[in-house]
């Protein structure tokens, strides 16, 4: 294993914990106290790590391609205890990719203040990707909650069957065609660096 994947791999447990809990502590705020009340509002990584999601799945690709993905046991949101669930369930959701956004902006900071390590570029690489793959519009991924908000109710039967599988199609889509997603994480990326990077002085 290359010492980029291990940077990668230290980086990314962290950074989809907190993705995680920020989904339960917007829940929270908004009147939901699922997430809370589950213990998942803790910065302890046991209660958020998934053997396959957290572990075994960056782990593999690693040691393949030298790439890193994975994601946390997800965390309990129940929509009907929101306040106002059509509108909140949505900025539950999009909270998990901006706090990897914000992870990559402070990592951003530092990275042109100093020091330009291999920690500080993987802080950004890793939370630019998650946030990018998250922000798909396929269940049960975040994305998923825009087509959900403007989704006409009489597709609702055929849509809920087809979130039942949906998390197979993800992991298709990162095992089997990993060029599809290095397309869309290379543009994600470059967008980053030319809109956030730069500016800040890169």
């Amino acid at each position: 294993m290359s010492h980029q994947a291990i940077v990668y791999l230290v980086v990314l447990i962290p950074s989809v914990i907190l993705h995680e809990i920020s989904h339960g502590v917007v829940a929270l705020a908004f009147g939901d106290d699922t997430a809370k009340r589950a213990g998942r509002l803790t910065l302890n990584p046991i209660a958020h790590i998934d053997p396959f999601g957290t572990i075994l799945l960056p782990l593999i690709l690693a040691l393949g391609s030298g790439g890193v993905f994975g994601y946390a046991k997800p965390v309990p949101v129940d929509p009907r205890r929101l306040r106002n669930p059509r509108q909140q369930s949505l900025l539950v959701s999009l909270a998990g990719p901006a706090t990897n956004l914000l992870i990559a902006f402070a990592a951003s900071v530092v990275y042109v203040a100093g020091p330009r390590n291999d920690w500080t570029s993987g802080f950004i690489v890793v939370n630019v990707i998650l946030a990018a793959f998250n922000l798909l519009p396929i269940p049960p991924l975040d994305g998923s909650a825009l087509v959900e908000r403007v989704l006409p109710r009489q597709w609702w039967p055929a849509y809920l069957r087809f979130r039942q599988y949906s998390m197979g199609l993800v992991l298709i889509v990162v095992l089997l065609l990993p060029n599809v997603l290095g397309h869309l994480f290379d543009w994600a990326l470059r967008t980053w660096i030319d809109n956030v990077l730069r500016p800040l002085g890169a």
